[in-house]
């Protein structure tokens, strides 16, 4: 398979496409990441050097690509955190233009805005562009339950209010969606969850909830089960082992005491996860 991947690139640690590329290597695709900022390191540390990477610039990449033939070979784009209208609009047009060589090539989105914790990071008009022009162009979305609640405007607190808010996001263009990040009430303590759904059902699974803060690890999930999604044609199977294998990547990382994503080290997790957690028919 091969996926055009236009996220952010970091030179230390690991987040957009600097945790998306390696994964899905490993996974025997083929990844042309486009880069939209070059920055030395995720912005969480406060301090960063680079900049981000004109439009134009990534435009004028694509292009280029087009000029090869590449377009024509995609089979997915896969995009995360989108820090202008700019970016946002060089990726549709990107989108509608491998798909108009391509119709069977799909697009999953990241909808990068926050989360339930820090609340919303990112400039106040993305979460709108994202809600009202990119989500509506996507086939295959990956909110956290934070992110879910703002796509819909809805109250997203219990099981039965996420499942209302996944059927309003299919409702406004993509056909499956995973919901990263699900703390319902009546959970087992010390637990978290994922859900995933399409037109053929919805399913989730219970983790245990390790207690720290991972950048990076969303950028991973969506690659995976975007990946996962694609080669099976099943959302219960690849919630499974995306699951199983973020979750192995994550306890390797806490074990290890370091900040960034032991994403290198834990990469038989991508291939052949260890361990595997019950998926559970939601309907």
């Amino acid at each position: 398979m091969n996926i055009l991947s236009i996220q952010s690139h970091v030179s230390y640690g690991h987040v957009g496409n600097s945790a998306a590329v390696f994964p899905l290597q490993r996974l025997g695709h083929e990844v042309w990441p486009v880069y939209t900022v070059n920055f030395s390191n995720h912005t969480g540390y406060g301090q960063w050097g680079g900049s981000a990477i004109p439009a134009t610039e990534v435009a004028a990449i694509i292009d280029a690509m087009d000029a090869r033939g590449a377009l024509a070979r995609v089979d997915a784009v896969l995009s995360g955190y989108q820090g202008s209208a700019e970016i946002a609009d060089v990726i549709l047009s990107t989108v509608a233009r491998i798909k108009a060589l391509n119709p069977k090539a799909v697009y999953a989105c990241d909808p990068v805005m926050g989360n339930a914790k820090s609340g919303c990071f990112v400039h106040p008009d993305i979460p709108v562009l994202l809600r009202d022009h990119v989500v509506p162009a996507a086939d295959i979305v990956t909110p956290n339950q934070f992110e879910l609640g703002f796509l819909t405007q809805r109250e997203v607190r219990t099981l039965d209010e996420t499942l209302a808010a996944v059927d309003a996001t299919m409702a406004m263009g993509p056909r499956t969606v995973l919901v990263t990040s699900v703390e319902c009430p009546g959970r087992e303590a010390g637990t978290i969850e994922m859900l995933a759904a399409d037109a053929s059902g919805a399913w989730i699974v219970t983790t245990p909830h390790l207690p720290f803060k991972a950048n990076g690890s969303g950028d991973v999930t969506a690659a995976l089960f975007t990946a996962h999604y694609l080669s099976t044609g099943s959302a219960a199977d690849a919630l499974a082992i995306t699951t199983a294998s973020v979750f192995e990547l994550l306890e390797r990382t806490h074990e290890s005491g370091q900040r960034e994503l032991q994403l290198v080290q834990a990469q038989e997790a991508y291939v052949n996860p260890q361990r595997r957690f019950a998926v559970r028919v939601l309907r």
